[in-house]
């Protein structure tokens, strides 16, 4: 596990794969390049990608030790709708390493993370080489990227971390593998990421993190879980045997109330939960049994609007669009549904899409772009769709794109088993994808 503190980034590395077109060099007796398409043909024997840097506004890449399989993105107070570089970050993760006594809560802040830079001209690369060599050293070295990591251990591997803001404190809502959800006060993590002298006093502590509160009443583990946009506290928890209890918050900000009577329409394991952004008592909730269903917590227990049948395999997680009525949703299939929750009965999606070629493990409605959102799969793909986008006549490689959804934005590649991926709400169309390989931090010329 790496040590808290400050560590660098490893960025643009040459072997990474993600890209927007993969094409072959043009051969040598004048062929025009193919354009790659993952997923619609394998690579020959020998053959690697390479990452089209060009296709790319901001890589980076960092790893913390064991795997996160989830992570959040803490809101910080430097503004909204930030593009000018260098940028930075927040994030909160759990790990989910092979011993339960080496989990970890993380707390991550990234900073003095640029962009891509444009290849210099080569000739003009050489000509210059010995008289700018010092001054670019320099300057690379003032352009390396920079996380501050605070780490408290956990017993227990984490399956899923989401964050709010309540008042001045900054809570942290994990599902673990020990059946509990927990709530944890990040102030101290906080603290340690943006002061030395705070960062030394947290190391000496070196303290299990302890929870503000904690619920066993799931009497099993689970992964769905979200916090309420529009009453701070509000929480819901949904586990492997299909029950969803709803948290209020007490005054005071350190406990919870807590319905021992679930919600439980469904019949099989709850996948993942989502809060509706408009209405304060509406959620969505999705599950094994392959449906998708919408309730309103002041008429327990079942839910009010339900799609039975979804998907044709598991549902596994859901997206509420932020200004428009409608609902993303990824499953075992590998199908991506958008539904518009005015037909949400009709159980007809109003767009599908087939691109990834193994299970859907993450999805999420751009913050600030309601037509735009993104997807990760068990294929080791991130997409970018863009449901504004119409058919158009793509030239001369219409043939070899002709497969392809217009609404495809951009497909990013490799990570090593993609688990979740993130907007992030204040720096636009930059995405953060967790895997088993460590995290990616990027922003595409699509977005």
């Amino acid at each position: 596990m790496a040590a808290p503190g400050e560590h660098v980034l490893n960025s643009e590395e040459e072997e990474d794969e993600g890209v927007e077109e993969m094409e072959e060099d043009e051969a040598e007796d004048g062929k025009e390049g193919k354009v790659f398409v993952p997923g619609l043909q394998p690579l020959e024997p020998g053959e690697e990608l390479e990452m089209d840097r060009s296709a790319y506004r901001m890589y980076h890449e960092c790893q913390t030790g064991a795997p996160c399989l989830s992570f959040d993105v803490l809101r910080d107070g430097e503004g909204d709708s930030r593009e000018t570089f260098p940028l930075s970050m927040m994030l909160c993760a759990g790990t989910q390493a092979d011993a339960a006594l080496s989990n970890r809560l993380l707390v991550m802040r990234m900073y003095n993370l640029y962009g891509m830079e444009k290849d210099k001209d080569q000739d003009k690369e050489e000509e210059e080489e010995n008289s700018d060599q010092e001054s670019d050293e320099d300057e690379e070295e003032d352009k390396k990227p920079q996380m501050e990591l605070a780490m408290m251990p956990h017993y227990g591997g984490i399956n899923r971390v989401r964050v709010t803001q309540r008042g001045d404190q900054s809570l942290a809502a994990i599902w673990s593998e020990k059946g509990q959800v927990e709530i944890f006060d990040l102030r101290s993590q906080l603290e340690a990421v943006h002061s030395s002298t705070a960062m030394q006093a947290f190391i000496k502590q070196n303290k299990e993190a302890t929870p503000l509160f904690s619920f066993a009443g799931h009497m099993t583990e689970g992964f769905a879980i979200d916090w309420s946009p529009k009453v701070p506290g509000r929480l819901v928890s949904g586990d492997c045997k299909k029950n969803i209890h709803v948290w209020e918050p007490r005054e005071g900000g350190a406990s919870w109330q807590i319905d021992q009577r679930p919600f439980s329409s469904h019949s099989k394991s709850v996948e993942d939960l989502q809060w509706s952004p408009n209405e304060a008592t509406v959620f969505a909730s999705c599950s094994v049994d392959q449906s998708i269903r919408i309730w309103d917590i002041r008429a327990p227990p079942n839910s009010m609007l339900s799609a039975s049948e979804a998907h044709s395999s598991d549902v596994n997680v859901i997206s509420w669009n932020r200004t428009e009525p409608f609902l993303l949703s990824g499953g075992d299939d590998g199908l991506l549904k958008v539904w518009d929750l005015r037909q949400f009965q009709s159980g007809r999606a109003v767009a599908s899409f087939k691109q990834h070629s193994a299970p859907i493990t993450s999805v999420q409605w751009n913050p600030v772009d309601s037509s735009v959102f993104a997807a990760s799969g068990a294929d080791d793909v991130v997409s970018q769709w863009d449901l504004s986008v119409e058919s158009c006549d793509v030239g001369e490689r219409a043939e070899a794109l002709k497969e392809l959804p217009p609404q495809l934005l951009f497909l990013h590649q490799g990570q090593k088993e993609v688990k979740e991926i993130h907007w992030h709400p204040q720096l636009p169309g930059t995405l953060i994808s967790t895997a088993l390989s460590g995290f990616n931090i990027f922003r595409t010329i699509s977005v």
